[in-house]
């Protein structure tokens, strides 16, 4: 069974697009996934299922799934795990997803991370033994066909877990943090499409190109600064920097007054810092906690209705950076 783990953005979001750094964190498994080389290739995705193809002369087959975007994405995840294999092997896949789904828990890189790991152990290529970017050049090829050009922080941090350091283009950096990192996590909004998020953003760039440069710049410094708070274990001064994060992406138009809302409950709860997480306009929040605090912002979340969790990344010993791709 192939797992991959689901994520949450610290700081960079949007901007990451831009050339920004970003820090993410992976948090508690998100996806499982097994394969096979079978007669037919097929998706299942929980409940759901695509036939891929049909077999030659098979009358009970009467729907065509392949042009869909799940089969599409699915295709170009194959041939990608699967270059130089000859013929190219018909796959019979199965996924469960563990966390909820277009929220901005990168609910669909962790399906293609894991997918990526089943297939390639499938063809006889353990997956554990293959260098990094092939995987995720696979789990790239589905993530581009829903998100459009992915940045690629969602699939390095479903693949590696831990705290990233994010730049597009370059080798993502497992930060090292003294102590363990507390989140807890809610479900503030309606699921919305990242590309639409993105787009909008791209607008506001072009509609104010210096209030964006200014916007963007804010938030390069602002992550670079997050950086440095994490290797020392400084979480107020972090929790600050999140609640900055938060105005600023709200500044780019992607907050709502659902996420406002989430978020001030958090930090009357006792949350060192709040900030929505992903792509906005609805979706998810996180909250920067203490030992103390952390029960208190789930139990005023659930008071709210909403689905939370709480989510810890393990901290380690001081040391360098350590590159993992």
């Amino acid at each position: 069974m192939a797992v991959a783990f689901g994520k949450v953005i610290l700081v960079g979001e949007h901007a990451v697009v831009y050339g920004v750094p970003a820090i993410a964190v992976g948090v508690n498994v998100a996806a499982t996934a097994s394969a096979r080389v079978a007669a037919q290739s097929s998706l299942t995705l929980g409940v759901r299922r695509w036939d891929l193809g049909r077999r030659e002369g098979d009358a009970s087959a009467t729907t065509d799934d392949a042009s869909t975007p799940e089969a599409r994405a699915f295709g170009e995840l194959v041939a990608t795990v699967a270059s130089g294999v000859s013929p190219a092997p018909q796959i019979e896949a199965e996924v469960l997803l563990h966390q909820p789904s277009g929220v901005g828990l990168g609910a669909s890189a962790a399906i293609a991370v894991a997918l990526a790991r089943a297939v390639s152990d499938a063809i006889g290529r353990p997956s554990s033994e293959r260098p990094a970017a092939e995987l995720l050049a696979a789990a790239r090829a589905w993530e581009d066909v829903f998100h459009g050009k992915a940045s690629g922080i969602d699939a390095a941090t479903a693949f590696h877990g831990g705290c990233l350091w994010f730049r597009p283009s370059e080798p993502a950096e497992r930060l090292r943090l003294q102590s363990s990192l507390r989140l807890a996590v809610a479900v503030a909004g309606p699921a919305v499409s990242t590309r639409l998020m993105v787009e909008s953003v791209a607008a506001l760039r072009q509609q104010s190109p210096q209030r964006f440069e200014l916007l963007l710049q804010s938030i390069h410094a602002l992550v670079q600064e997050a950086r440095v708070t994490l290797l020392l274990g400084r979480w107020k001064e972090l929790g600050g920097l999140l609640d900055r994060n938060h105005r600023l992406l709200s500044e780019l138009g992607v907050s709502t007054p659902a996420l406002d809302a989430a978020c001030q409950r958090a930090r009357d709860a006792g949350a060192l810092g709040a900030k929505l997480t992903g792509g906005g306009g609805g979706g998810c929040v996180l909250a920067l906690t203490e030992d103390d605090s952390a029960e208190r912002v789930l139990s005023a979340w659930r008071e709210q209705g909403l689905h939370c969790f709480e989510a810890s990344v393990p901290g380690a010993p001081p040391s360098d950076a350590l590159p993992v791709t």
